[in-house]
C-alpha cells in the first residue's frame, strides 16, 4: 500500500492505492495540512489539520466555513480547532450505503481527552455522515456535537427558509417554514432544512441515529447565510422534546455522538428524501416488515369515542360488509377498537369473551380486528397510589418515570418507566390477551411518554430517555411477535421508524377544513417520512355533517398521505353514509391510496400553515391535488416547469367530477371554496 499526493485546485487530494491482498486501513499517516475528502458528483470536505477546522463544497461554492467539533467533557467544553495534534486514518467501505471510505481523525492534547472526528463519503450519494467521539477514562458528556459553525452561506437569494421540524406530533403542533427575511433563531429536532423556495436549493442536516440522543439543529441568520449552526446529541426542550430536565450524561472510555447526515441538495425536498431513506438504512427496523397490501379500515375514535360498545362495533362490521364493499385492499379492511374497549370486558383485567366474540365476528365477514392501547401511560395516577398495575403485583406508584422531586406528566396521563419489570409485565399481559382474542392490528399512542429524560430509570445501565425508549419500544415489538400491524399514533416522529409500519403524521384530526389543514401542514414539511416507514397517515377521515367539499378535501388529505382510515359512526344511518358510500368506493380514487407513498408538495414557503398543490407520480399518471382551505373560489395557474413537465400540452382528468381536462402550458383550474380537486394527467406519449 502507499500514497500517491498531487496538488489540484489549491487543495491536497489524497489517492489512495490498495495492493491486491493488503489491508484496507492505511493506518495512522503523516499529517498534510488539508486532506479533501470528495463524495456525490462535485462535492466535497477540505479537513485542516493544521487548525482542526473543515469546510464544505459543493463544485466551486463554499456552504460551510470553518466547521468544528464541539463536546462537553463533564462541565468543560472541548473544540477540534483547540487541538494541536492531527493524525488520520481512511479505511475502505462497503456498507448499506455503498462503496465509499471513512476518514478517522485524531486529535490530542496534553490533559484532555482523545476527540476523533469521523467522515463517511460515498461516491454515488450527495450527501455524508460525520460524528465525533471521546476517549478517555470514564468520561462523560450530555452534549456532542460533530458540526458546529459560524458561517454558512446558501449561495440562492430567494425566498429563504429555515423549518422547524418538531420532535413528535403531540400537543397538535405544527412544522414552521420560518422566513429568514430578517434575522430569526431557529431550534428544530433530529433534522433542519435551510433553504430557498425560489431555486429550492437547500442545506439538509439531521441525525440518522436515535436509540441514544435526542438530536437539535440550532441556527441563526439572515437571507442565506446562518451565523451559527450547531447540530448536536443532547437536545432537550420542554416545549419540543417535552422534557422537565436537561438531557442525560452518557460514560464510558469512548463515547459517542449521534451519526449526523449532511447535504447540500439542488431541490430541498429531494434532500429531505435522501434523509428519509437514510435513516431507515442507517437504523434497520425491529420490528417485522409489511409485505401485505397497504391497509384500509375504520378507527373507532372518529366519532363513537367513549360511547363504544359490543353492539356498536358489530353494526359497523355489517356496514363495511353490507354497504362498503369495494373498500378494501388485499380483500380486507381493518375495523379498529380505539380508547374504551375495555367497555367490552368491564375494566383491562374482566372478561375478554366478547372481545373474542368481535374479533372472530370481523374475520367472519372478511374483515380484520383491530385495537388501541397506551402502554406507556398511566391515565389513573391521580386516585390511590396502592393502585396494582395489571399482569403482576407491581403498583402504578412504582412504575412512574421519575423526573427530579416528581414524575412526568402531558395529556392527562402519567409516564411509565419502559425499563420498569412493572411495565413489562404489563406489556405482557395486555398483548397476549389481544393476540389470544385473534386481533390482527394495534394502534399504540402517547409513546412519547417513554421517550422522556428520567432522574433514574428502574435499570440503572439506562441514562438516556432515548435509550429508554428502545428498551420499552424492542420489549412492545418482540412480545407482538409478528402478529399484528403496528401502528404508532403520538409518538417520536424519527425514532419510531424501527418500531412501527405506519405512523400518524399529525395529531387528532377529525372532519373540517381546518382539520384538512392542519394535517397537511405535517405532510407539506414531512411528507419524507413515507420513506422512513411503510406508510404514514393522516388519521381518521371523517365525513360526518360537513358540505360536500369539505369532504372532498379530508378524503383528499387521507389519499396523499399514505393509508386510508375513516372514521364515522356506521352503526346508525346519517349525512355520512352517502360520501363514505361515494368516495370510499371510488375505484380511481382508491387506486392513489393503494400506492401507500405521500405526496410531495408545490411549494415550502407557507410558514405553520399548509401549501395548497401536493402532486406524485403513479403509473405513468401524475396525481396533482389542489386544495383550497379559503371561504372563496381559488384559482391555479401552475407552471408545468414548476412540476417538472416538459411539454406544452397534457390531457387529462378530474376525479371527483369524472370530468376530461386539456392543459396548456399551465396547469389551470379552479376549485370551489374550501373544496379540492385531484387531476390525474396523462405522462409520456
Amino acid at each position: 500500500m502507499y500514497l500517491s499526493i498531487k496538488a489540484f485546485s489549491g487543495s491536497i487530494f489524497l489517492l489512495l492505492i490498495i495492493a491486491t491482498g493488503l489491508k484496507t486501513s492505511m493506518g495512522c499517516v503523516p499529517a498534510f495540512k488539508q486532506l479533501s475528502m470528495p463524495y456525490g458528483r462535485n462535492s466535497r470536505i477540505i479537513y485542516d489539520q493544521s487548525t482542526g477546522l473543515y469546510d464544505l463544497y459543493q463544485g466551486k461554492l463554499q456552504i460551510i466555513n470553518d466547521a468544528f467539533a464541539e463536546v462537553k467533557s463533564g462541565d468543560q467544553v472541548l473544540k477540534s480547532n483547540e487541538y494541536t495534534v492531527h493524525t488520520y486514518t481512511i479505511e475502505a467501505l462497503n456498507d448499506q450505503f455503498g462503496v465509499g471510505k471513512r476518514y478517522m481523525f485524531f486529535l490530542r492534547k496534553k490533559g484532555l481527552p482523545e476527540m476523533q472526528q469521523v467522515f463517511y463519503v460515498y461516491p454515488n450519494l450527495s450527501y455524508f455522515f460525520t460524528e465525533v467521539l471521546l476517549k478517555g477514562d470514564a468520561i462523560k458528556s450530555n452534549y456532542m456535537s460533530p458540526l458546529s459553525s459560524n458561517n454558512v452561506i446558501l449561495h440562492a437569494k430567494g425566498d429563504n427558509r429555515n423549518l422547524f421540524v418538531p420532535f413528535d406530533n403531540d400537543t397538535f403542533v405544527r412544522y414552521d417554514a420560518k422566513s429568514t427575511f430578517s434575522n430569526i433563531k431557529n431550534a428544530s429536532a433530529e433534522v433542519g432544512a435551510f433553504y430557498d423556495n425560489t431555486s429550492r436549493k437547500g442545506l439538509i442536516i439531521g441525525s440518522v441515529e436515535h436509540m441514544v440522543w435526542k438530536t437539535g439543529v440550532l441556527s441563526e441568520g439572515k437571507g442565506d447565510q446562518l451565523r451559527e449552526l450547531r447540530v448536536y446529541g443532547g437536545y432537550s426542550d420542554k416545549q419540543v422534546t417535552r422534557d422537565q430536565i436537561p438531557h442525560a450524561t452518557i460514560s464510558g472510555d469512548l463515547i459517542k455522538s449521534p451519526k449526523i447526515f449532511v447535504g447540500y441538495f439542488v431541490d430541498w425536498r429531494i434532500g429531505l428524501e435522501a434523509y428519509g431513506k437514510a435513516g431507515r438504512l442507517a437504523e434497520v427496523p425491529f420490528v417485522f416488515n409489511w409485505a401485505k397490501p397497504v391497509p384500509f379500515g375504520w378507527n373507532s375514535w372518529g366519532v363513537i369515542q367513549e360511547k363504544l360498545s359490543y353492539e356498536k362495533a358489530i353494526k359497523v362490521v355489517d356496514y363495511f360488509a353490507e354497504k362498503l364493499t369495494d373498500f378494501r385492499n388485499g380483500e380486507t379492511a381493518y375495523i379498529d377498537l380505539d380508547s374504551f374497549w375495555d367497555n367490552f370486558t368491564g375494566g383491562m383485567t374482566g372478561d375478554f369473551t366478547k372481545l373474542k366474540e368481535f374479533a372472530d365476528y370481523c374475520k367472519s365477514k372478511g374483515l380484520e380486528p383491530g385495537a388501541y392501547w397506551a402502554p406507556f401511560t398511566d391515565w389513573g395516577f391521580k386516585s390511590r397510589n396502592d393502585r396494582e398495575a395489571e399482569g403482576g403485583t407491581y403498583k402504578f406508584s412504582e412504575m412512574w418515570t421519575k423526573v427530579g422531586e416528581g414524575y412526568h406528566d402531558l395529556d392527562g396521563a402519567r409516564a411509565l418507566d419502559p425499563t420498569h419489570p412493572g411495565t413489562q409485565r404489563r406489556i405482557d399481559y395486555v398483548i397476549d390477551k389481544l393476540k389470544a382474542c385473534g386481533f390482527k392490528m394495534i394502534k399504540i399512542d402517547f409513546l412519547g411518554h417513554a421517550a422522556v429524560e428520567s432522574t433514574h430509570f428502574y435499570d440503572l445501565k439506562i441514562r438516556t430517555g432515548m435509550q429508554a425508549y428502545r428498551v420499552g419500544m424492542e420489549y412492545l415489538v418482540k412480545r407482538v411477535d409478528g402478529q399484528m400491524l403496528i401502528y404508532a399514533a403520538i409518538s417520536p416522529s424519527m425514532a419510531t421508524g424501527r418500531y412501527a409500519h405506519t405512523r400518524r403524521i399529525a395529531c387528532d384530526a377529525w372532519k373540517t377544513i381546518k382539520d384538512t389543514e392542519y394535517t397537511l401542514n405535517s405532510l407539506n414539511y414531512g411528507w419524507w417520512q413515507t420513506y422512513l416507514y411503510n406508510f404514514i397517515d393522516a388519521d381518521h377521515v371523517v365525513f360526518s355533517e360537513e358540505d360536500p367539499g369539505s369532504n372532498n378535501a379530508r378524503f383528499t388529505s387521507g389519499l396523499i398521505t399514505g393509508t386510508l382510515i375513516t372514521g364515522d359512526d356506521f352503526s346508525v344511518a346519517g349525512d355520512w353514509n352517502k360520501p363514505a358510500e361515494s368516495l370510499l368506493q371510488n375505484k380511481e380514487l382508491l387506486a392513489i391510496a393503494r400506492s401507500g407513498k405521500a405526496f410531495m408538495p408545490l411549494e415550502g414557503n407557507t410558514g405553520k400553515n399548509a401549501n395548497e398543490v401536493f402532486y406524485r407520480t403513479i403509473n405513468g399518471f401524475l396525481y396533482v391535488a389542489l386544495l383550497n382551505y379559503s371561504k372563496t373560489p381559488r384559482q391555479f395557474n401552475i407552471p408545468f416547469d414548476r412540476m417538472g413537465l416538459p411539454k406544452d400540452l397534457y390531457k387529462g382528468k378530474e376525479l371527483f367530477e369524472d370530468k376530461e381536462v386539456e392543459l396548456y402550458k399551465l396547469l389551470k383550474f379552479r376549485v370551489r371554496e374550501q373544496d379540492a380537486a385531484i387531476l390525474r394527467i396523462k405522462l409520456g406519449k
